[in-house]
């Protein structure tokens, strides 16, 4: 059983990995010419309005898929199949009133939630999206707790799609009476204005996703009548009971995650508040902070979206266990998970690190890159990828074990060391931006590592060291050196341009993924049976063979 739960968990994990990664390749892919329409002044304003959606977004939207796909697995592992049809019905009610509510208070608020007026348009652009993006989540969540990952994933990149497009032609739409007037006050219009324009291709997005889920939700409504023409249970759940179920079971996952995020938006608004009182000028400190949130937070969050979406995988698969008491196959699939997060997580994390400057140069243009602030402030942070990744995943192990109420408490500790990080830094040195990469490092060591002690003491689990960091660390360790002497050699004769990082990029990415590969694997990272287990994973077995890695 635990090696079927196993197998099945990574395999619907892989499907929302690989949508994810599509998803944040667009959104990097986008950010470039959205740079040069709206400017750094116009992302720190999308920055800052962007920060406060996402924090009340987190009621209305983000957390809910997780929940409802926990709390629908459960009764579907006991063919309890009317009562959770009867969960999904609550919780479109509960995502309408809670998205609703949210809407209204982030449009009416807006002009308190932000620290600066420019912030304003977009924030209020973008509050309606709040309300449809809680029914999306709920769709989301119904089809996770069913054990597929399709819809989701296709609803993700649609979303995405439209998002990237629509962003750029309403930005260019939105600034283009402002464009060549050298006034002050015409600069802070097309910052201000393509700001909100960028905002409009967030709901355009969702809406794409929800019509696209509602769709596929019809198709699934015979088979789901089927089901309950055969449920045998002698008890319906009372909606009553229902409502006790989205207050004790959905409303803790949501304030864990929206703790866990809260501290970006601490962060932006101490950040603002702190650095103008010390005198540097308002337009500085959007810029500091739009090159924080579109470049450096943008690239860290791409490896820890493969933690998010594996985390979303696992939940279905530990409740459902949990619901059984099936010990064995919940030890065994926090192991695999584990494992399998830090294996990538760790690489990541030295490639970004090592990459830093070329990446910058390809997706930003060389400018960003020659500067030096954002590859920078990507070196000193990269080593929160792995944290982060760690703390995501054991987020969602504890939330399907039915231990909401542990990462709550974790992420509120973790806000206070973050917050204590950030003042410390910006009052007693000049780190200035670097004082928030700083921060939020702080915050994602704090968060795993009072995970890492939670689930020992729930589940008897304890990490494997040797396996999980060590033979990965070292084996990354290998690859970093190889590709930094790549990424130097390039530098040297063709650097300064989108053309020579790109080069350096098709050169050191492949090769750095195949030393990596070579070595996890000659380290026996993991053994035959568990290379099985994974997806593709007779495929890779074979190759190890052929090359006599094993």
């Amino acid at each position: 059983m635990g090696k079927k739960q196993k197998s099945s968990f990574l395999v619907q994990g892989t499907i929302l990995i690989a949508a994810q990664m599509l998803c944040r390749i667009i959104g990097l892919l986008y950010r470039r010419p959205l740079f040069a329409v709206i400017g750094e002044q116009g992302m720190g304003y999308y920055g800052f309005a962007y920060t406060i959606y996402s924090m009340v977004l987190l009621i209305a939207s983000f957390s809910i898929p997780l929940a409802v796909s926990k709390a629908i697995a459960s009764r579907l592992a006991m063919k309890q199949y009317r009562n959770a049809q009867r969960v999904f019905h609550g919780a479109l009610i509960y995502a309408a009133v809670v998205g609703g509510a949210g809407f209204f208070f982030t449009y009416v608020g807006a002009p308190y939630l932000v620290p600066n007026e420019g912030s304003v348009f977009a924030l209020r652009t973008m509050s309606p999206t709040i309300f449809f993006s809680g029914i999306l989540g709920v769709l989301r969540g119904y089809f996770q707790g069913h054990n597929t990952m399709v819809p989701t994933s296709v609803s993700q990149i649609l979303e995405q799609i439209l998002n990237a497009v629509v962003s750029v032609v309403m930005a260019y739409v939105l600034v283009a009476p402002y464009v060549g007037h050298a006034t002050k006050a015409a600069a802070f219009k097309l910052a201000e204005h393509g700001a909100a324009g960028s905002a409009i291709g967030t709901g355009a997005g969702v809406l794409t996703g929800l019509l696209f889920c509602f769709i596929i939700y019809l198709s699934y409504r015979p088979k789901v009548k089927l089901q309950m023409k055969h449920d045998k249970t002698k008890k319906t759940e009372s909606y009553k009971r229902i409502v006790k179920i989205l207050i004790f079971t959905i409303t803790p996952v949501i304030f864990s995650t929206f703790i866990y995020n809260c501290s970006a938006s601490i962060d932006s608004t101490l950040f603002g508040h702190l650095l103008t009182n010390k005198g540097l000028p308002e337009t500085t400190v959007s810029a500091f902070y739009g090159l924080f949130s579109s470049q450096y937070n943008v690239l860290i969050n791409v490896p820890i979206a493969i933690a998010s979406s594996l985390s979303n995988a696992i939940v279905p698969d530990i409740a459902g266990s949990y619901a059984v008491n099936d010990q064995e196959a919940i030890k065994n699939n926090i192991d695999t998970a584990v494992r399998f997060i830090l294996m990538i997580a760790i690489p990541c994390a030295v490639g970004i690190a090592v990459l830093a400057k070329p990446v910058i140069g390809l997706l930003f243009g060389p400018k960003y890159a020659v500067q030096g602030l954002s590859p920078r402030m990507l070196q000193v942070g990269a080593v929160s990828i792995i944290f982060y990744c760690l703390s995501t995943m054991t987020n969602g192990i504890l939330q399907g074990l039915g231990k909401m109420r542990v990462p709550v408490k974790h992420s509120a500790i973790s806000v206070v060391a973050n917050v204590a990080v950030l003042v410390v830094l910006i009052q007693t040195t000049n780190a200035n931006v670097y004082a928030i990469v700083l921060a939020t490092v702080a915050f994602s060591v704090v968060m795993s590592m009072l995970n890492a002690r939670a689930l020992t003491k729930f589940t008897g689990y304890r990490q494997d060291l040797k396996k999980s960091v060590l033979k990965p660390v070292f084996s990354a360790g290998i690859m970093g050196i190889v590709i930094f002497i790549i990424s130097w050699a390039f530098e040297q004769f063709i650097s300064g341009s989108s053309i020579g990082y790109a080069a350096c990029l098709a050169v050191s990415v492949p090769v750095g993924m195949i030393i990596y590969f070579v070595f996890v694997i000659k380290f026996q990272t993991f053994s035959e049976e568990e290379l099985k287990q994974m997806p593709k994973g007779h495929a890779i077995l074979k190759l190890a063979q052929k090359l006599k890695l094993l």
